[in-house]
């Protein structure tokens, strides 16, 4: 069934137009891939390492199972509240859900029902008092999101900024409508129009609010993903360029000159944690004793180099981007 799918651009709306990086818009894409079971071959990376850990923490069997199935498409308006900044941080996104209308919510799961064709237990009691179950939702979004996501987000988060600085050049070179062009294959700019192909349910002006707010996204893809709920502005989550290469290795050399300032052992433990690791396994990794892994790892997180991320029974360790940075220096 071929549905108008055509925004208008008054100027307005085009002085309107911006883009955001949010974290929310991440959670449903990566939970769907975690739990689907399907080999994906950019994201394997990832999918090998967090997948037992969200399963050991019962996360395929909660809220987000009920909220985020694997087959279906929709996912619930309320969970990706409309960003008020260019990178609103994880728990104002979780406010934002807490604070949820209660009418948005039971309408959303009611959509969210005739895809499905059946709504669980959880989403039930959702249903009938979204404020007094919303909490849960979003402690449940939290523990995922330190366990899948946060150790992982500064090399995310580059990976979405450099979008962002390509489009905005795009832009500035060559206007708004040649940006919007550009933004995916089922997407073209005409006669001050932004026309998608594909889509299943109509949109225009007059079912979404004005301007539009462009997130890209790691996990999203290939396809776009919509959000419409006036009077918020339209979302727009598009595959950001340089995904293909998110979980490639890149290996660190030349780090004498890193270790004459951070010593040896900090920057050993800087170098194995391309991928985020317990203190553990850390220790396993590199033959240092539990104890001075903990030692240096404390050093490292208080000159933040190191972020710490609970996954369950566990603390895993993650690079920050100022590491990142320091390493890729280093090794020039």
């Amino acid at each position: 069934m071929v549905v108008l799918a055509e925004l208008v651009f008054s100027t307005s709306d085009l002085a309107q137009v911006r883009f955001a990086v949010s974290p929310m818009w991440e959670i449903a894409p990566s939970f769907r891939l975690l739990t689907s079971g399907t080999v994906h071959p950019v994201h394997r990376p990832w999918v090998d390492q967090v997948r037992p850990r969200a399963m050991a923490a019962g996360l395929d069997r909660g809220w987000l199972r009920e909220l985020i199935p694997p087959t279906s498409g929709y996912v619930p308006d309320f969970l990706n509240p409309a960003p008020t900044g260019p990178a609103p941080t994880p728990a104002a996104e979780r406010d934002a859900i807490r604070a949820s209308p209660a009418d948005r919510v039971r309408q959303d799961l009611d959509h969210l029902a005739r895809h499905q064709g059946t709504r669980g237990p959880r989403l039930r009691a959702l249903h009938n008092d979204p404020q007094g179950f919303l909490p849960k939702v979003a402690e449940e979004i939290e523990a995922y999101w330190e366990l899948a996501l946060a150790p992982y987000w500064a090399r995310i988060r580059a990976v979405l900024d450099t979008d962002i600085l390509h489009r905005a050049r795009l832009a500035a070179e060559h206007g708004t409508g040649h940006l919007l062009d550009d933004l995916h294959t089922s997407l073209s700019w005409d006669d001050n129009a932004l026309r998608m192909d594909h889509r299943k349910q109509p949109l225009t002006r007059t079912t979404a609010g004005t301007g539009l707010l462009l997130i890209p996204s790691a996990f999203t893809g290939p396809g776009l993903r919509t959000r419409t709920t006036p009077p918020d502005p339209p979302q727009l989550a598009y595959p950001a360029r340089g995904v293909g290469s998110l979980w490639t290795k890149r290996p660190v050399t030349r780090t004498d000159t890193l270790s004459a300032v951070l010593g040896r052992s900090r920057t050993l433990l800087l170098t194995e944690l391309e991928i985020p690791a317990s203190t553990t396994h850390l220790a396993h990794r590199t033959g240092l004793s539990p104890a001075g892994v903990s030692q240096c790892l404390t050093a490292l997180r208080n000159a933040g180099l190191v972020s710490a991320h609970r996954a369950g029974r566990s603390v895993l360790y993650a690079r920050t981007a100022a590491a990142e940075t320091l390493l890729q220096a280093a090794s020039a």
